[in-house]
């Protein structure tokens, strides 16, 4: 996950050379950023489908290594066509990712411990975000600001993942010759969703079913509001620090990290309090909603008040506050599923969760560079970014009905 990051965010920290070499406007640049998402928010919920009928390890690996791929081949980006078709097709290489993890979490522990699992993996998107700004910054110092050096190197590492992860990786602890019978006994019988077996894939509603449910839709749309922030954050914010806060090269690479190691600390401690709540409650379901529900209230409030940032200290500040509590709830929209739609069905409905929160992805990034274009305003962007995370942290509130999805489960077991 960390690798995906960072190769989604390398070119956010190449932006500024790549406008400057092509002539683009923050509109056109902002369509090259969105395009990568008609092909990733599809292919969220096509791999988290296909990781419940052919496994999460041939889906993820092959999706590894098409990502690396096409991020090598960004350093062929010509003009604004040939970016456009890297993009977006680099995007359906990435889809698969976040939900694909999902599910081989869910597979992997058992339900006590699934929060601070799923807060580990996800964790290190931010740390790759926050890796890839001085690695980048560190090519670019290094090679003359060549920006294609960057994707060259980052997509061959890309690939060296890929062959290590069939190597090591399994769809299930049962699989995997590593793996002690004590082990497998500690996991198995306790997962969340059941056995992930195809073969009861008939004894299950199917996934359409789960999509009638108010609690995945309200869940898709406070991942929606999630990602408006993120989305906007990892797009713009190297720019909205060269062009508001008129920070050098050598500033960029800390002040564009240090946010990201902040974030990745607030999804290490997310998936870790939710399993504490879990404990303490007995209702694992309701103690992620909680999270989500006051984590992206206290994220819009941290983001409005970044329109005030006068000067870069202020700036980091206010922009890490915001990671940090998007990112508490980073590992709970996965967690909050697995908790009550069966193994069988995950794959298919956390991926269509997934998908409408990266809708986001294709219109925050445009629509930003379009706002930026015709008012010059960050504060604007930055208000925009609150509200929508607002207003998917009270949907949550006020449709998130964990109580029928938990009866469907039930009649389903039964």
């Amino acid at each position: 996950m960390g690798l995906n990051y960072a190769d989604r965010s390398a070119i956010s920290v190449a932006a500024p050379f790549i406008i400057a070499e092509f002539g683009f406007s923050n509109a056109e640049f902002g369509v090259i950023l969105s395009v990568f998402f008609f092909g990733y928010a599809p292919f969220n919920w096509i791999g988290g489908h296909l990781s419940d009928k052919l496994g999460p390890r041939l889906v993820l690996g092959t999706a590894l290594a098409w990502w690396s791929t096409f991020t090598a081949l960004t350093a062929a980006g010509a003009g604004f066509v040939s970016f456009l078709v890297v993009r977006f097709l680099f995007g359906f290489g990435e889809g698969p990712q976040a939900t694909v993890t999902a599910k081989t979490m869910s597979n992997w522990f058992p339900q006590r411990e699934l929060g601070r699992a799923l807060g580990v993996a996800n964790a290190s998107t931010p740390l790759g975000a926050a890796v890839a700004s001085p690695i980048v910054v560190g090519i670019l110092e290094a090679s003359h600001n060549n920006w294609r050096l960057a994707f060259l190197i980052l997509g061959g590492v890309g690939l060296l993942f890929a062959v290590g992860w069939f190597v090591v990786v399994r769809d299930t602890p049962e699989q995997h010759p590593w793996v002690s019978r004590a082990e497998r006994d500690e996991i198995v019988p306790h997962r969340a969703g059941g056995a992930p077996d195809p073969d009861r894939a008939h004894d299950a509603p199917p996934v359409r079913r789960y999509l009638r449910e108010p609690l995945v839709w309200s869940t898709g749309f406070a991942f929606f509001g999630y990602a408006w922030v993120l989305y906007t954050f990892l797009s713009w914010f190297p720019v909205y620090l060269l062009q508001a806060q008129h920070v050098s090269l050598s500033e960029l690479a800390w002040a564009g990290a240090v946010p990201w190691v902040v974030g990745f600390l607030g999804l290490v401690a997310g998936g870790m309090v939710t399993d504490w709540l879990a404990r303490r409650t007995g209702r694992p379901p309701e103690a992620r909603k909680a999270i989500i529900v006051v984590s992206l209230l206290v994220t819009a409030l941290l983001m409005g008040l970044s329109m005030t940032a006068s000067n870069l200290a202020s700036a980091v500040l206010l922009m890490s506050g915001v990671l940090f509590f998007m990112y508490l709830t980073g590992a709970q929209y996965f967690a909050i599923i697995a908790d009550l739609v069966p193994a069988v069905r995950y794959g298919g409905v956390v991926g269509f969760v997934h998908f409408v929160s990266n809708c986001a992805g294709i219109a925050a990034p445009f629509i930003v560079g379009w706002i930026l274009d015709r008012t010059r305003s960050w504060a604007l962007t930055f208000g925009l970014a609150a509200g929508i995370c607002a207003a998917g942290g009270l949907c949550m509130l006020a449709f998130g009905a964990i109580s029928r999805l938990r009866n469907l489960e039930r009649a389903t077991a039964g």
